[in-house]
């Protein structure tokens, strides 16, 4: 896996492409997170368009991000979840727990309505 990172209007856009499996990746996204609370950048939108495959430490690895921002003061929400992936957060009923949207444009344009 591996990840972009943009600023968009008001949040940042975390792009993720390959296979979300955990592991060091979580270590580099945690760092990530945690420089962005250091620049009081706390809503975030991770975009899963390019997301082929998520695993369990995946979805674990989405877990402490939410967690991580949510402490934060801010919000971490999901973009453009393939079938498989949506089929897993609803499985997992993590659907309930993040705020997702089908496009970008959607989820960016949730944190103007705050």
């Amino acid at each position: 896996m591996s990840f972009k990172v943009s600023e968009r209007y008001n949040c940042v856009v975390i792009e993720f492409s390959g296979n979300v499996m955990g592991g060091p990746d979580a270590v580099s996204l945690n760092e990530k997170l945690h420089e962005l609370i250091e620049n009081n950048q706390t809503n975030v939108v991770v975009n899963l368009a390019n997301v082929k495959f998520m695993n369990s430490s995946g979805l674990g690895m989405l877990i402490g991000a939410l967690t991580t921002m949510r402490k934060a003061g801010g919000d971490l929400r999901i973009a453009n979840a393939g079938e498989k992936i949506r089929s897993l957060l609803i499985i997992t009923k993590l659907i309930t727990v993040f705020k997702h949207f089908k496009s970008l444009d959607e989820a960016v344009e949730s944190y103007k309505e705050e």
